[in-house]
């Protein structure tokens, strides 16, 4: 079910399995944030094979700002290393989309088969949680879909601590769970860590085991802890430090109809569809379970309710108010992003419906596969090779990406794909928490600048013009020729200007 639902991703080196829907690339890979995930995948093994902290990236906004904090990175570029070195960038990914699902899925069943629900009740839930819709579309882009898998496994890690035979092997699962919990905010999903921390937490509580709980409490703390000195170095260091607008939450809200919208376009952070059957089996499930586990059943109910609300950002009137009272609320700019949370309770929730029905589970197995199979994800072009950035790697001089666009804006991941064939120095780059210095560069920019900056090189991105929408692909190379740039090689959609 997996390589269906992921389709296109088991055709491994075509192309990515990204979030469907990205539009035309005009000649170059269309822009996602799957392409800057990519790049910061790599990152991870190509400084530790240069013997270099693999959370720094020496290349981006460089030599204007120390080199940066890449966080995303973690977990997954430690297998994306290998996979990329014998695959290259698009298989190691297809595959890594391909993994995640499989594992979310397995560690979900796992996780309920602890709590005594019988195999096909489990394998209702795990595959609700799998092919949920909008994990598996965030999966195609962004780290939040792979990242998610943690959660059943924190709470796997609680049961089987429970249970363990001996007390060493309560305490190692313990520390799967503190492990699974500070992950979240060292891999940058501190948004995410927001609803994680108190429901693994809280789920803690509920199942009243002291060894598990106190490392719980540990991984809550240290994750507290990472999350406070990102925000108060990272964050207070970046254009961002003063918070997101509730403007910028509105632009990325979702609406109560996005939740039945089988047909919104993956590509969007408001494609949130959770499904028609699988929800109303998960409320079946938890008037079912209010009968024997009262606090279980309380837990799910709130932690799948809760980030379902808070999914409609301004839409719902009690979101402002929480961002006026709650600091940490301003600086996510997309409330979708504790949907992991929610769909992973109406997951078990909906195997809580199913019980020790047999012919029910079998029945509902085949029928949430159905309700929830919506091929979120779409092929996305490769350009392996492109012998603009070869002829540009060769020169080994800084160069700079042109349109030269906003450190935030999302066009520019295309240029964070191609740095895997440039690995050389850029005053430019991609990131939402991008240094104030790098935003001034843009702002301020003139062609003089980049003398100082001994920067002879540029490359010129027709193709990136047009996915953006921005004329003047034509001018700048008028003026890059008047500046004294010279084009020494072109491939596709992209050109490269030397000036000697």
């Amino acid at each position: 079910m997996a390589v269906v639902a992921t389709w296109p991703a088991a055709r491994l080196g075509d192309d990515f399995a990204a979030a469907g829907g990205l539009g035309e690339g005009h000649g170059e890979p269309p822009a996602g944030d799957h392409l800057q995930l990519t790049y910061r995948l790599w990152l991870v093994g190509y400084q530790l094979g240069r013997g270099d902290a693999p959370w720094r990236d020496p290349y981006s906004f460089q030599p204007l700002v120390e080199p940066q904090l890449s966080l995303s990175g973690w977990p997954f570029g430690l297998p994306y290393w290998p996979l990329e070195a014998a695959f290259g960038p698009v298989v190691a990914w297809n595959l890594l989309v391909l993994a995640t699902t499989v594992g979310a899925g397995l560690l979900t069943h796992a996780w309920l088969r602890s709590l005594a629900l019988p195999p096909l009740a489990a394998a209702v839930g795990g595959l609700a949680f799998a092919i949920a819709p909008y994990r598996l579309a965030q999966g195609g882009w962004h780290l939040l879909g792979w990242i998610s898998l943690l959660l059943p496994l924190a709470l796997l890690a609680i049961e089987r601590s429970r249970t363990a035979a001996t007390p060493a092997r309560a305490h190692a699962w313990g520390a799967v769970c503190a492990v699974s919990l500070l992950t979240l905010p060292l891999s940058g999903q501190l948004h995410l860590a927001l609803g994680a921390l108190p429901f693994v937490f809280v789920y803690a509580l509920v199942r009243r085991a002291p060894v598990p709980l106190a490392w719980c409490a540990g991984g809550v703390a240290a994750a507290v802890a990472v999350g406070l000195a990102l925000r108060y170095t990272v964050l207070a260091g970046s254009a961002e430090a003063g918070g997101r607008s509730l403007a910028e939450v509105d632009k990325f809200s979702a609406e109560w109809i996005d939740f039945l919208d089988r047909w919104h376009r993956p590509a969007s952070e408001e494609f949130v569809f959770l499904g028609w059957l699988t929800p109303v089996l998960a409320v079946a499930g938890l008037v079912l379970l209010l009968r024997r586990r009262r606090a279980l059943a309380v837990l799910l109910g709130v932690a799948a309710a809760v980030p379902i609300l808070l999914a409609l950002g301004t839409n719902l009137p009690l979101y402002s108010a929480l961002w006026d009272a709650l600091p940490p609320f301003r600086f996510p700019r997309v409330p979708e992003r504790l949907l992991p949370i929610a769909v992973l309770a109406l997951a078990a929730l909906a195997a809580f419906a199913v019980g020790r029905r047999r012919v029910a589970g079998g029945v509902a197995l085949v029928f949430v596969a159905l309700d929830l199979a919506v091929l979120p994800l779409g092929a996305a072009a490769d350009d392996p090779g492109n012998r603009a950035y070869a002829a540009m790697r060769s020169s080994d001089r800084r160069y700079l990406d042109l349109p030269l666009l906003d450190p935030g804006n999302h066009f520019g991941a295309a240029y964070d794909y191609y740095a895997l064939q440039a690995r050389r120095e850029r005053p430019a780059g991609y990131s939402t928490l991008a240094p104030e210095a790098a935003v001034e560069f843009v702002r301020e920019f003139d062609l003089d600048d980049l003398r100082g900056l001994d920067v002879r090189a540029v490359l010129l991105h027709r193709g990136v013009y047009e996915q953006a929408g921005i004329r003047g692909a034509s001018l700048a190379e008028r003026e890059l020729l008047e500046a004294g740039f010279r084009p020494v090689e072109s491939d596709g959609a992209v050109t490269l200007f030397i000036r000697p």
